[in-house]
């Protein structure tokens, strides 16, 4: 009989915690800090709470309604907004952001103005372009980009940073990584400017980090997918002692019935303007899900059993059984990649579902 509504997601916090005290030690063995980012799990106090209590006391987030929730919620941490802001927003940033990554001086122009109306202090930290092509200043510009923000009142420079891997797939190379590190000391020398945060990049960094024999002035890591899915992101590889399957998406089967493998008929283009491609296997138990890509990006799931994803629509998703009996009621679970963790969670057509056991 099932008890719990479908789709859902279950989140093991006890497994999440394990994670999160393993990479904050990992890290902390050559002095480096963590930001813990919460834009995939959308800021969820529960899962927010856990970081803290395992030491990553500042949480990043690009989202600043996540920011709000967690906030509401008392989370005891320094709360970060992720990317620079958009000039629409100052006020709301200044009122739930203690620090924001800026690259623009008109926004930096706005935060001070604002900041001042408020009689507040907003701290900031700087990106640089390093090769990615997202966000950043150019390396040649940033002397201009420090002078010009130490005059505003209600600013406070208090690091630079740069993103890898995430847009571009540009790796935080140990070249990279020195690079920065001189930027960090020109800054600090240049301007008497001591910086508390040299942010050297996020998940990606992991095999940097593991091999550099020396880390330069990189003090700060800007972590989600490690921590949540237990996998450096570069490779896709298993982080050593790290759990996998934090969370784990479930779905339900509303039809199981034998089928054929191919449609019959004359073929055009699908509901997403795709023409697709099949494979006579001859006749096949065709399981279907009552879930989509509204709900889930399928592509990056995994069932935990021997079945085969065929395809989905909006909200179904067609499954090769295999040798597996799936029959109506059954309930199938799913490992997720990034994309599909980021999807299921902001979805609101799916239950999530925290689990307090501790691991097998």
């Amino acid at each position: 009989m099932i008890d719990l509504i479908t789709p859902r997601v279950e989140i093991n916090l006890v497994k999440l915690a394990h994670n999160a005290e393993k990479l904050f030690n990992f890290y902390a063995s050559k002095k480096v800090g963590i930001m813990g980012v919460t834009k995939v799990i959308c800021g969820q106090p529960e899962i927010a709470k856990v970081l803290v209590n395992k030491g990553i006391r500042i949480l990043a987030d690009s989202k600043l309604i996540n920011l709000k929730k967690m906030r509401d919620a008392g989370i005891k941490a320094e709360f970060v907004l992720l990317r620079t802001p958009a000039l629409s927003e100052i006020d709301l940033v200044i009122k739930y952001a203690d620090i924001s990554m800026n690259t623009e001086i008109a926004v930096i122009k706005s935060l001070s103005e604002t900041a001042t109306k408020n009689k507040t202090l907003h701290k900031i930290i700087l990106m640089i372009e390093m090769g990615d092509l997202r966000e950043g200043i150019r390396p040649l510009d940033l002397d201009g980009y420090v002078q010009e923000t130490l005059k505003l009142p209600g600013i406070k420079i208090v690091g630079i940073g740069a993103n890898f891997s995430c847009f571009g797939g540009v790796k935080p190379t140990e070249e990279k990584m020195r690079s920065l590190s001189s930027l960090a000391i020109q800054v600090e020398k240049k301007f008497a400017l001591p910086l508390i945060y040299v942010s050297g990049g996020n998940s990606a960094n992991y095999n940097w980090f593991k091999t550099a024999a020396e880390i330069g002035s990189i003090n700060n890591l800007r972590l989600g997918e490690s921590i949540f899915l237990g996998r450096e992101t570069l490779g896709g590889k298993r982080i050593p002692e790290l759990f996998t399957d934090v969370f784990t998406f479930i779905s339900e089967v509303i039809e199981s019935k034998i089928k054929s493998s191919v449609p019959d008929g004359e073929l055009g283009r699908n509901a997403f303007g795709i023409s697709p491609k099949w494979q006579d296997r001859g006749q096949i138990r065709r399981a279907i899900l009552g879930v989509g890509i509204q709900d889930v990006l399928v592509g990056g799931l995994t069932p935990k059993l021997d079945i085969e994803i065929l395809g989905s629509s909006s909200d179904h998703t067609i499954l090769d059984a295999k040798k597996v009996d799936l029959k109506v009621g059954d309930e199938v679970a799913f490992n997720l990649d990034y994309g599909a963790l980021l999807s299921v969670m902001t979805s609101p057509y799916v239950t999530k579902k925290h689990i307090h056991t501790n691991p097998d």
